[in-house]
């Protein structure tokens, strides 16, 4: 059945996956935007709805909520999840207030469900896989935003008896991710025959693949019978380091250059030890991810062979300007 549904971070990586994936189900999809946001994931998506407005503006939201009426909204705007958003201001703006102001407008229309976007870094530093009752110890101010945003819609939830769940993902990636993050940067490298600057091998995390990521997004709007204040971990509950995924990435694309481990400086986040406890959303949510880290990766390296436009693009954006083969 056709849903009217409002995403909010939908120039996001996983937020342009995700209304890609509304609209190809038939749902009406309405997209609240920021002035300023970068819209080179949906160039193509011209006939969307859209609202622009900053989350922050609690007026303006609400008039664009009561213009849309959404029956589903998904909520994956963000900032600070990227080394280069370190503004600690508008981490609160838009993780804190800008949840706020979304659920208290969306209280006000009603809605069927409401799925919020939280972080695997809500756990912190753990030495096993956190399960979603696990004390939190957010190691970043955007962990701490963010965990005060789950902390707020399940409350919320529970005050107001809707449907209002909240999904903390791990390390998701595919097609449209963010240039500079490891995946798409070790592609562009790779399919020039080459590694990118690289960390300690043994840095790891739990790796995601954006459309079991869709998956559970679209589980948590449906499933009746998951906790309605439900908090779930989205991960695959398979660490792997990064050794083992640029191994993965040079067997797909032949490459024969050695990796020069170090040379790129870790950063404070990384850790050896970063994997889900994903129980709870195969219980609830029926969800288990469906692609392997070998397929997710060939899979994003179809993508880029399938977009030499967008493959120019991410190139520039890491300085790979070179013409090598």
């Amino acid at each position: 059945m056709q849903k009217r549904v409002l995403v909010t971070g939908a120039s996001g990586f996983v937020g342009a996956n995700l209304v890609r994936r509304l609209l190809r189900e038939g749902h009406e999809v309405n997209l609240i935007l920021r002035p300023e946001s970068a819209g080179w994931r949906l160039t193509e998506l011209e006939s969307v709805a859209k609202h622009i407005v900053n989350l922050a503006d609690a007026e303006g939201v609400m008039r664009s909520v009561e213009v849309v009426r959404p029956d589903w909204i998904f909520h994956l705007a963000a900032h600070g999840a990227y080394s280069s958003q370190t503004d600690l201001h508008e981490m609160i703006q838009t993780n804190v207030v800008g949840t706020v102001n979304l659920v208290q407008a969306c209280l006000r229309t009603g809605f069927e469900a409401f799925v919020n976007t939280g972080s695997s870094s809500e756990y912190g530093f753990k030495d096993h896989p956190p399960a979603e009752s696990d004390l939190l110890e957010p190691n970043s101010h955007y962990a701490v935003t963010k965990a005060s945003a789950t902390l707020y819609c399940r409350l919320t939830a529970q005050t107001h008896n809707v449907q209002l769940r909240t999904l903390r993902l791990y390390s998701v990636y595919g097609p449209w991710e963010e240039p500079t993050r490891l995946v798409p940067s070790l592609i562009s490298y790779a399919l020039k025959g080459r590694l990118p600057p690289l960390a300690d091998p043994d840095v790891a995390r739990d790796y995601v693949y954006v459309d079991d990521a869709c998956d559970a997004y679209l589980l948590a709007a449906t499933q009746a019978g998951a906790e309605p204040s439900a908090v779930l971990n989205i991960g695959t509950g398979i660490q792997s380091n990064l050794a083992q995924m640029v191994e993965v990435a040079c067997a797909l694309l032949e490459v024969r250059e050695p990796a020069v481990w170090g040379s790129m400086a870790n950063r404070r986040w990384d850790t050896n030890t970063w994997v889900a406890d994903n129980k709870k959303a195969v219980a609830e949510l029926g969800w288990t991810p469906q692609t392997s880290l070998v397929e997710g990766l060939a899979k994003t390296i179809s993508w880029f062979r399938d977009h030499p436009a967008l493959r120019t693009y991410y190139e520039q954006r890491i300085g790979l300007t070179d013409t090598a083969s």
